[in-house]
């Protein structure tokens, strides 16, 4: 096995860290602060094609794996967990749901602009009453002639005020419970489809989340997406790769972490010396950079599997479990070793504590993953 990057993956990496440190890193406390949006570095990041990272290039992407996602993911999340939630919605759970279920005609019509970054993308599953239990889901689609007819509310969506597109997840036959669950494609415009809420966030202050509420909201037939009942299932398989996503965040947000505690460790000084020559903080170190190691060991395998086809839901949920229980865990030690100066907004470690805490709740909570494990290993 060779765990290297091949050339081309690591001139990927390395473009996106160029990317993030000079044209994201100078922004961040101002968006952070402002809860606003990155609208023009979302813009600039489609024009290098991250939008479409997983995605073939008939269909507007570039054509990359998991691999090289994973690496993208990571080298954002390292200077704003913010903008690489914002991509990682984006790609594995919006155009991904299109991409895995969608028509020819649908690919074209919506995963294109998706791909290419001309449009941004939503997913709608969780509701007020419906998060990890999927199968709770109360929003309803009517038949109507040529159209189905929604209604309900899906709350904690990522990108829900800037989204051109969405993917919604609805009822369409109850007495059939999860087998009467189905996905929808809507547009921002459309008739009875308009945001809510936007939450007031402890963390991820830029990425934007809100409400998605449909009112009588009348789309086309075929923007039924997949086949009718089958919305719980695909719904699954979007969420395997969706795991992979969540915890290269969370391993970027961990080596971002990290990395400046480093860095501060040897700058401080403390009775004369650096604190980096105190044992203490050497052990933190230690621990922080083997710990954030096996969770990238963890994520890029499942990533190696995914792009070889193969079975991923238990490594998915592995390499998520692990890499969010990790990134919180170095989070509070690099707290530690900044001491007073990490509880203040001028280091990078106070927004990175604040952002951590949604890898082991968003997308499904580390509880959830366990359980997901547990079910593969006693099958």
């Amino acid at each position: 096995m060779d765990f290297r990057f091949k050339e081309d993956q690591e001139m990927v990496r390395r473009m996106v860290r160029e990317f993030a440190t000079n044209e994201i890193l100078p922004k961040i406390i101002a968006y952070d602060e402002k809860q606003e949006f990155p609208q023009e570095i979302v813009k600039r990041l489609g024009e290098l094609g991250v939008m479409g990272v997983i995605f073939p290039k008939e269909y507007g992407g570039t054509g990359m794996g998991y691999v090289e996602y994973v690496a993208i993911i990571e080298e954002l999340s390292r200077v704003d967990g913010s903008i690489g939630l914002t991509v990682a919605a984006h790609n594995s759970l919006c155009s991904n749901h299109i991409f895995i279920s969608g028509n020819e005609e649908q690919k074209k019509k919506y995963l294109t602009p998706l791909a290419s970054g001309e449009k941004i993308g939503a997913w709608g599953l969780t509701e007020p009453t419906a998060g990890s239990d999927a199968g709770g889901t109360k929003t309803t689609a009517v038949r109507d002639g040529n159209s189905w007819v929604l209604n309900g509310t899906k709350t904690f969506i990522t990108n829900a005020t800037v989204a051109d597109i969405a993917v919604v997840i609805a009822v369409t036959d109850k007495s059939k419970g999860k087998k009467g669950i189905s996905s929808f494609i809507l547009e921002k415009g459309m008739d009875g489809f308009k945001t809510g809420k936007k939450e007031n966030k402890l963390g991820m202050r830029s990425s934007d989340t809100a409400e998605l509420i449909m009112e009588d909201c009348h789309i086309p037939a075929e923007n039924l997406l997949g086949e009718e009942g089958m919305g719980f299932v695909d719904s699954l398989r979007v969420l395997d790769g969706g795991r992979i996503s969540i915890a290269a965040l969370a391993n970027g947000l961990a080596l971002g972490a990290f990395e400046a505690s480093l860095k501060y460790s040897k700058e401080r000084q403390q009775f004369g010396e650096p604190i980096s020559n105190f044992q203490a903080i050497q052990w933190m170190l230690a621990d922080m950079a083997t710990k954030i190691e096996a969770a990238r060991l963890l994520t890029y395998m499942a990533a190696d599997m995914k792009d070889r086809g193969e079975d991923i839901n238990k490594q998915s949920a592995m390499a998520k479990l692990y890499a969010g229980d990790t990134c919180v865990w170095v989070a509070e030690r690099a707290i530690q070793i900044f001491g007073g100066y990490g509880f203040v907004k001028d280091y990078p470690v106070e927004k990175i504590y604040r952002d951590v805490k949604l890898c082991t709740i968003g997308e499904g909570t580390s509880e959830i993953q366990r359980i997901v494990i547990a079910r593969q290993l006693l099958k």
